[in-house]
C-alpha cells in the first residue's frame, strides 16, 4: 500500500525542505505526530529518533531512522514499532514556478507475520488498522502538506 499527495507551496525549495528536515518541528505539521525527539544535528541518513503519537486517546511511541537527505529536494525516514518495520515517509520538493511542489508520499513496509502484529498493535493502540489507515493517512497528509504550505508562505493549489 502507499500514498502520494502534493501541494504547491509559494515558497522556494530550500525553506520548505528545512521546515521538514528539521524533524523536531514535525509534531507541527503532522495531526498524529506529537513530538519528535532526535540526536545531533543536522539528521543525515542514518540518524535515528524517537516519535512521540497520539490520534484519539490512544498514544503510542515509533522508532525512525533518515534514508535520505538531499537538500531541498528530498528527506525520507522509516518507521517502525517494536522493532517491526511499518512505514517510509518521502518527502520531494520541486522547484515549479515561483514556488515548489512539495509531494509527499507513505509507503506501508508492513509485509509477513509482522503486518499481522503491526495490524493488531494498530487496532489496539491507535484505532487505524490497516482497513483504515489508507483513510487516516490520506487526510494526515493533506493537513500535514496544508500546515507546511501555511508556515513557509502559503499555497498556490
Amino acid at each position: 500500500m502507499s500514498l502520494t499527495e502534493s501541494i504547491l507551496v509559494d515558497a522556494a525549495p530550500a525553506t520548505v525542505y528545512a521546515l521538514v528536515a528539521d524533524l523536531r518541528t514535525m509534531g507541527r505539521w503532522s495531526p498524529e505526530c506529537r513530538r519528535v525527539w532526535v540526536a545531533g544535528r543536522p539528521v543525515r541518513p542514518g540518524s535515528r529518533f524517537v516519535g512521540l503519537n497520539r490520534r484519539g486517546a490512544f498514544v503510542w511511541f515509533t522508532t525512525g531512522r533518515v534514508i535520505a537527505v538531499r537538500e531541498a529536494a528530498e528527506f525520507a525516514f522509516d518507521v517502525g514499532v517494536f522493532g517491526l518495520p511499518i512505514a517510509r515517509w518521502r518527502y520531494r520538493f520541486e522547484p515549479e514556478g515561483h514556488g515548489t511542489r512539495v509531494t509527499e508520499s507513505w509507503q506501508d513496509l508492513r509485509t509477513g507475520r509482522g503486518a499481522r502484529l503491526a495490524h493488531l498493535l494498530g487496532l489496539l493502540f491507535a484505532g487505524t488498522g490497516a482497513d483504515r489507515r489508507i483513510e487516516v493517512n490520506r487526510a494526515g497528509m493533506r493537513t500535514t502538506l496544508a500546515r507546511l504550505a501555511r508556515a513557509a508562505g502559503g499555497a498556490d493549489g
